[in-house]
């Protein structure tokens, strides 16, 4: 998520947990598992509640994903099968943040040490969040932002083209009016945004026995096939934004996940439309 300061993007990252699917048995063993070989230990209280985690962004290396001599789960371990909230993502150290692209590729992290090696879990959602430029105010409608474009790139190359071609969706969270604020808000509960994120879940268990984002190049080659209208939006895409393959490949899987919450038997141009805008990064 991309804004200025206070737009709400950590609240909204917070609200995360309560709108994803039920965990599973297995899921809340595991992550209890986890939970119960961190520094605060494990509370019955959280049984089948996805965990929350929110390093701060001077966390080192060893405390995000884990190790000392005695191997220790970090925070993507602690975070498993629920969401790692990374705030202010360029202040992290470019080190620290590159230790996250092999599990979030393979879901587990290795820790080898001279006298052991140690496997933990490391399936998680991530989700992060930063200010458009320096001072955080870049087309805010204030027009107070006088940050240079090459201060704006310095402040964005922070950040891996590597790491961000794994982010699925990169969306724009702009200040909102000020007339806007001072009206009540009309929005759904988490409860009932959970319900149809329960429901599309539940499709694709139903139609390939995993969650969209496990599919792997061939089950996305057989669930994941759009119309032609999609086919042909897609193949714009990729020419114009210069996509890499497993950037196209996260956009069907997003493509899927929009049509699932749909309720839509097929990927439609739409859909791929949809996904193809949750690309921001890619198109700036």
């Amino acid at each position: 998520m991309v804004g200025p300061p206070g737009t709400g993007k950590s609240m909204l990252a917070a609200r995360l947990p309560g709108i994803l699917p039920a965990m599973s048995e297995e899921e809340a063993l595991e992550s209890a598992a986890m939970q119960s070989l961190g520094s605060s230990g494990f509370s019955v209280a959280n049984w089948k509640r996805r965990p929350y985690r929110s390093p701060h962004h001077t966390a080192s290396g060893v405390a995000l994903v884990g190790g000392g001599s005695n191997p220790r789960p970090g925070e993507i371990s602690l975070a498993a099968n629920g969401v790692l909230f990374l705030d202010e993502l360029p202040e992290f150290d470019r080190k620290v943040l590159e230790v996250l692209r092999e599990p979030l590729e393979s879901g587990r992290i290795t820790i080898s040490r001279a006298a052991r090696q140690a496997e933990f879990p490391a399936r998680f959602q991530l989700v992060a969040a930063m200010n458009p430029c320096l001072c955080g105010y870049l087309g805010h409608f204030s027009g107070k932002c006088r940050c240079t474009s090459d201060q704006v790139a310095r402040y964005r190359g922070k950040i891996s083209g590597p790491l961000l071609d794994r982010i699925d969706i990169q969306i724009e969270v702009p200040a909102p009016p000020q007339e806007d604020l001072m009206r009540q808000a009309q929005g759904e509960s988490s409860e009932i945004i959970q319900r149809r994120v329960q429901a599309a879940y539940q499709r694709q268990l139903e139609r390939q026995g995993r969650a969209n984002a496990y599919l792997a190049v061939k089950d996305i080659d057989k669930y994941c096939i759009p119309d032609k209208p999609g086919e042909n939006l897609l193949g714009q895409a990729i020419s114009r934004l210069n996509l890499s393959p497993r950037a196209y490949h996260r956009i069907l899987k997003v493509a899927r996940t929009i049509a699932d919450l749909a309720a839509s038997p097929g990927i439609t141009g739409a859909h791929i439309a949809e996904a193809v805008q949750y690309r921001k990064m890619d198109r700036n």
